[in-house]
């Protein structure tokens, strides 16, 4: 299988976008925050916001499973109805809290050097969002590293396998690549 470049984004880029239905074209809401399960790696879905002059906390979530895209621009549902009430909700979404956080974990390679410490989440766009990735802060910058299924997680350490690094990037357009990499390296080992 071929190396396949993959739209990505961080997921405080995300936050603040609007939400716009494909049948009306109605912005429906805002993006207040993304849920994601650190311990899965899954992107869950995101809290919402009303938009215009009455801002401020809708009571309404956005599971992952029914966005049709995420764009630059815009997280757009096929219409209102993808809008639900927490009560109906996927229960993380329900109550989105600090047992799924993973901003601010250190990150540890299983060899036992330290990595950095995680900054934001990187999730794939498009029909089919899912969390690929983390941001994380070292000492000489920026590093973006996949998420996998190997990983561990504390409320304070993010354990990633020695043998990923060398699918660390530096820059988000590489890192893309280096997913699709890594993804084929974890389904070759699988299959072996």
């Amino acid at each position: 299988m071929s190396d396949q470049q993959l739209n990505l984004m961080r997921a405080s880029d995300v936050g603040k976008l609007p939400v716009v239905t494909i049948d009306g074209g109605e912005d429906a809401a805002e993006i207040r925050d993304v849920v994601y399960d650190a311990e899965h790696h899954d992107l869950i879905g995101f809290t919402l916001n009303k938009r215009g002059w009455f801002r401020g906390t809708l009571n309404a979530t956005l599971a992952a499973s029914d966005v049709s895209g995420i764009g630059r621009d815009a997280v757009m549902v096929s219409d209102e109805g993808c809008l639900k009430a927490p009560s109906s909700s996927v229960a993380a979404l329900a109550r989105p809290g600090d047992d799924l956080d993973v901003m601010g974990n250190h990150v540890v390679a299983s060899n036992g050097s330290v990595i950095g410490r995680v900054v934001d989440v990187i999730i794939e766009t498009g029909a089919h969002p899912r969390a690929v990735g983390y941001e994380v802060e070292t000492a000489d910058g920026s590093m973006f590293i996949p998420s996998s299924a190997q990983m561990s997680i504390s409320g304070d350490n993010l354990v990633v396998p020695a043998e990923a690094e060398e699918f660390f990037r530096s820059d988000l357009v590489g890192f893309g690549a280096s997913v699709s990499s890594f993804r084929n390296r974890l389904d070759d080992s699988a299959t072996s």
